[in-house]
């Protein structure tokens, strides 16, 4: 499976505190949000890493450039140019040549998330899944859940009607990609360029595209997208991150040789 960052958008919402970088060099801790998201794609078993940049793009290049020397040959680059007038559905139609026949996880850059959440996510077998979380989260895509799979996504799904929190991060299936693709490039043609890429899938939906999920499993994670957010991230989240990845060092380090 290879993997997809979308990290193209300029985060308006949060520029307090990003300062002009993109939202996925945000740190916590000695790591920003796309060192987390890297680490955690690898232990899911991830092989490629795809990066859509934008705003500021260049940072992120540069970022990769300088931590990721040895693993560079894993990460491959989509310049979207038309970032500041496009919504993730065409940074997504960007990568449709370098995704070609591969099962790939799609994730919105800002995600900061605990890596056992990805790795179900990486196991799935539908065509396409969502990593959801049973509990309410105001300003997140929320989605309806029937008979075990996902029969609406949107914004606009009431507290009253919503079965769990979208949480920024689908997977697709290379059965899929054709349809998928299809859509999305008749929705462009329709001018249809500030949609999320999951108004493609919804309609897919309503075409008989069964959609799975898996859940968070009470795992901490957060979707970065305003100031209270990244409070919520710097509190509740990092501090288990932290420790997740500390302890994985440890048991990676080398024993000392007996004497």
């Amino acid at each position: 499976m290879n993997a997809l960052i979308l990290a193209a958008g300029r985060g308006t919402r949060i520029e307090s505190a990003t300062h002009g970088r993109p939202k996925c060099l945000l740190t916590f801790g000695e790591r920003t949000i796309l060192d987390y998201q890297i680490e955690g794609l690898r232990a899911a078993g991830v092989a490629q890493i795809g990066i859509v940049i934008g705003h500021n793009g260049g940072q992120i290049v540069d970022h990769i450039n300088r931590n990721y020397v040895h693993r560079r040959s894993m990460f491959h680059i989509v310049p979207n140019p038309w970032f500041a007038t496009t919504n993730n559905i065409y940074s997504l139609w960007l990568a449709r040549e370098w995704l070609a026949n591969q099962n790939f996880m799609c994730l919105n850059a800002d995600v900061l998330c605990h890596p056992d959440i990805l790795l179900p996510a990486a196991m799935s077998v539908a065509p396409v899944s969502m990593i959801v979380d049973p509990e309410w989260r105001d300003e997140t895509m929320k989605v309806i859940i029937r008979d075990g799979r996902v029969v609406r996504m949107s914004k606009a799904i009431t507290r009253s009607e919503y079965s769990a929190t979208y949480m920024g991060i689908t997977t697709f299936s290379r059965t899929i990609l054709p349809a998928l693709f299809r859509e999305i490039g008749t929705m462009l043609d329709d001018g249809l360029v500030n949609e999320f890429f999951n108004s493609a899938v919804q309609r897919l939906v309503g075409h008989g595209l069964c959609v799975g999920y898996t859940p968070t499993l009470g795992l901490p994670w957060a979707e970065i997208d305003d100031p209270a957010d990244l409070h919520y991230a710097q509190t509740s989240v990092e501090p288990l991150l932290s420790e997740v990845f500390r302890g994985r060092l440890k048991r990676q380090a080398p024993i000392p040789a007996v004497a």
